[in-house]
């Protein structure tokens, strides 16, 4: 799967880090806090209905050479091949989404995240999981409660599935269920294909873009935005009109928009909706 188009200086530019390139722990723990922080999960794309291309040119062009970002795919086949230059023995894997679902909701696999070897020992790696995607790797192992730079995180295992939980306040939260099935570019072709253009998708219907910073989160929903703070205080504020959503795209998100056509409109569309449905 690794394709060498990837540009690892480039990309080690973007995200800022500065450390050794062994495949260590401690390489993999850098790397997993800065890409997050510097290249940012957002939706713009299929949106806009101009579709999202995963072969490694294109991730390359779009995440790292343009500054855009991306979803759970682009972002984490591009950290799967840093990864695999760097030496990291990796491969994909994929998930079914529980995040705010009922509990007898059931959706397809539609989410991808990375396991990665390191001196005989299991991690999972994820930086593309929109509002609480992880800044650090997790130890595969159950019922450990496994700090990060912002949430704490801990696996459940039964029937052979892993479901990964995020601690909010006092309550364990559950993000999503997984196994150890190594998956293709093909299937991830075919994931992809079913997010970003299904009519009921919500990656095709809602402007979504997060974004970690050093001390909290950034999360916006369509004119929406959020800081989410540790212990579970929040900020909210309405953009109440397209200047200040691109705005906020561009300063807070970091998503460059330069040369995206339709944006404007696509956000009055979205903008004019939003309105309405806060007058009825």
């Amino acid at each position: 799967m690794p394709d060498y188009a990837i540009n690892l200086d480039a990309y080690i530019d973007r995200v800022g880090y500065g450390g050794g390139r062994e495949p260590s722990l401690e390489t993999l723990q850098a790397l997993h806090a800065l890409h997050p922080a510097a290249i940012p999960f957002e939706n713009l794309s299929p949106l806009l209905g101009l579709g999202v291309n995963l072969d490694a040119v294109s991730l390359q062009d779009k995440l790292v050479t343009r500054k855009r970002g991306g979803y759970c795919f682009e972002h984490n086949l591009l950290f799967l091949h840093v990864l695999t230059i760097l030496g990291f023995r990796v491969s994909g894997l994929a998930a079914r989404v529980l995040w705010n679902l009922p509990g007898e909701v059931v959706l397809p696999r539609t989410h991808m995240l990375l396991l990665v070897n390191i001196d005989n020992a299991d991690y999972i790696a994820d930086v593309g999981f929109g509002g609480l995607t992880m800044t650090a790797p997790l130890r595969l192992q159950p019922d450990l409660e496994q700090p990060s730079p912002h949430e704490s995180f801990r696996l459940a295992y039964s029937n052979r599935d892993y479901t990964l939980y995020v601690q909010l306040g006092e309550n364990w939260l559950p993000m999503y269920t997984f196994d150890l099935q190594p998956q293709q570019q093909a299937d991830y072709e075919l994931m992809n294909w079913y997010v970003s253009s299904h009519p009921r998708s919500r990656f095709v219907n809602e402007l979504i873009a997060a974004r970690p910073d050093k001390t909290h989160r950034h999360a916006l929903l369509n004119n929406e935005y959020i800081a989410h703070y540790p212990g579970g205080k929040s900020e909210k504020r309405t953009l109440r009109d397209v200047a200040d959503i691109m705005e906020t795209l561009e300063t807070t998100f970091h998503v460059s928009l330069h040369g995206l056509s339709g944006v404007q409109e696509k956000l009055q569309s979205l903008l004019s909706t939003a309105q309405n449905s806060e007058s009825r």
